[in-house]
């Protein structure tokens, strides 16, 4: 449960080497987009992805209890305060071989901490069977396990505007909203209902329908309008754009494509996502990708948008 683990002492070069690893290994075409900033933003990217990859792995490894990812996931909120404190003092404690470029990525970029606890209380939440009573709940939900990790991007990516703030957080909860809607038969399966039940009310439509893939009018109408909703936050962050550096606006613009393609073939779907995973083909992504990539070699002052 606890992954690799290595002394404080592990040197920040093979930390940074771990972390890279294991994002070239996870993180998909992802990772090939993070290479379209310059290379001390690369690294810092690989090793953000690498810390939430590990925090939600903890929380999400099915081969284990609710009890053992609940200890595994205390045991990382407890190593990384531990670590936090203890940063100058490098014999007193062993922790992950992540750890020590997540806290130099950390004070490299200013990223304060507490977006590092956010996250495993994000993941905590998902242990238990799931339900929000409404959006607010919801929101704040999407908050804790996107959101945050939106912040995280604007301070390594760089960014002159305190508006980017709540801009990267309406940009995390259009993609997190994309997620639940492309997830809802998987994670009903889970126990976990994100669809607020004020919604589902709305429409006359109940868990006990999603859990029986129950694809009828109603159903269409409630996806239409959660659909509506997330674009209508794919619009509000559009003015992320306007804050944040000309390499963070390439690896935006690339999100905001694959995510925004996906709800795209949702709506084109039909809203049929109990029969189908909604996605974009691979080769459109690594062209998204590759967009970012040649832009970046080539425009290196430009904007994308």
């Amino acid at each position: 449960m606890n992954g690799r683990r290595g002394a404080m002492t592990t040197s920040l070069v093979d930390s940074y080497a771990y972390c890279q690893q294991l994002a070239k290994r996870t993180a998909g075409n992802f990772y090939y987009s993070f290479l379209a900033l310059r290379k001390e933003q690369f690294q810092a990217m690989c090793v953000l992805y690498a810390y939430m990859r590990l925090v939600d792995d903890l929380g999400d490894s099915p081969e284990h209890s609710f009890e053992e990812r609940a200890a595994a996931l205390s045991r990382w909120r407890n190593g990384l305060q531990q670590a936090l404190e203890n940063r100058s003092d490098t014999d007193c404690q062993q922790y992950h071989a992540c750890f020590p470029a997540v806290l130099d990525m950390i004070q490299r970029y200013e990223i304060p901490e507490h977006y590092f606890f956010d996250v495993i209380t994000g993941v905590e939440s998902d242990l238990q069977p799931v339900t929000f009573d409404n959006f607010e709940h919801l929101a704040d939900y999407c908050y804790h396990v996107a959101g945050v990790v939106g912040l995280c991007c604007i301070h390594i990516w760089g960014f002159h505007d305190e508006r980017a703030l709540d801009a990267s957080i309406d940009c995390g909860l259009a993609f997190q909203l994309t997620n639940i809607l492309r997830d809802l038969a998987e994670d009903a399966d889970l126990g976990r209902v994100y669809l607020p039940q004020e919604d589902l009310n709305r429409f006359d439509y109940s868990p006990a329908d999603i859990e029986a893939r129950m694809y009828d009018q109603r159903f269409r109408n409630l996806m239409q309008f959660e659909v509506d909703r997330a674009r209508s936050y794919y619009q509000r962050s559009e003015r992320l754009f306007e804050y944040v550096s000309p390499e963070g606006r390439r690896i935006l613009k690339a999100m905001h494509q694959i995510y925004g393609g996906i709800l795209n073939e949702i709506e084109r779907l039909d809203y049929q996502v109990y029969a189908t995973r909604a996605g974009l083909p691979r080769w459109r992504k690594l062209l998204i990708a590759g967009e970012a990539l040649v832009a970046s070699r080539w425009f290196p002052g430009k904007a994308a948008r």
